[in-house]
């Protein structure tokens, strides 16, 4: 059997067989953080002892992410990271790392972890299947959630920054958190967006702005 790997945005690719069939492959790395993670929230920790929560996803939907936070109010520096996860090995493993990236070297301010990426997380990782890639995309939405509840339990009310989805196609009723779903998901051209969203088939005088959205999540998450 002959394996060969097929890297993708620079995500560790999946791994095809000589058969044609698909499986993927984890770093090192990946696996480190994932049989031994860094910063878990354990059983008997205390919630009020932290300044910062976040959440994203849902177990119903088979992915779920908290992580708590202490931050430092003088220098607002993130000085402990903790977090639960229900979900895959590679969420667990991007989560771990995470969480040592914006604690090390006496943590990271609050202004620099909100500029982290996923590809960041991903790169200290070693990569990750090109399916696995939204695992990353998650606890850098958990953690940017974090920081808006950090914010607003401190007043500081402009320094939040809401996520809300705007409606690009009121026609097919897709919204831009759609369009940034499909291009995670693997969907880099306007026609595979098309393909997964319906997006601009019956209104076609959106689809320049589909374009510069798929252009936007390229680069943000892929830098291509």
């Amino acid at each position: 059997m002959s394996l060969q790997p097929r890297p993708i945005f620079g995500t560790q690719g999946d791994v095809t067989t000589k058969n044609g069939a698909q499986s993927w492959f984890y770093t090192d790395v990946v696996k480190d953080h994932f049989f031994h993670p860094r910063n878990f929230m354990h059983e008997d920790a205390v919630e009020s002892d932290y300044n910062a929560i976040g959440k994203v996803g849902s177990p119903a939907c088979g992915d779920e992410l908290r992580v708590w936070m202490k931050v430092d109010p003088v220098t607002e520096k993130i000085i402990e990271f903790r977090w639960k996860t229900f979900g895959c090995g590679s969420a667990i493993a991007s989560t771990s790392m995470a969480s040592v990236i914006v604690t090390e070297n006496g943590g990271m301010t609050l202004e620099n972890a909100r500029k982290l990426k996923p590809m960041d997380i991903m790169d200290r990782l070693g990569g990750l299947p090109a399916r696995k890639f939204h695992c990353s995309v998650l606890c850098d939405k958990a953690l940017r959630d974090a920081i808006n509840d950090y914010y607003r339990r401190t007043q500081q009310f402009d320094k939040i920054i809401a996520e809300a989805a705007r409606l690009i196609d009121p026609v097919a009723k897709v919204t831009d958190h759609d369009i940034e779903e499909a291009v995670l998901d693997g969907a880099q051209t306007l026609e595979a967006v098309q393909q997964k969203t319906k997006v601009g088939i019956g209104n076609p005088g959106c689809l320049p702005a589909v374009e510069e959205l798929i252009r936007f999540y390229r680069e943000k998450y892929f830098g291509t």
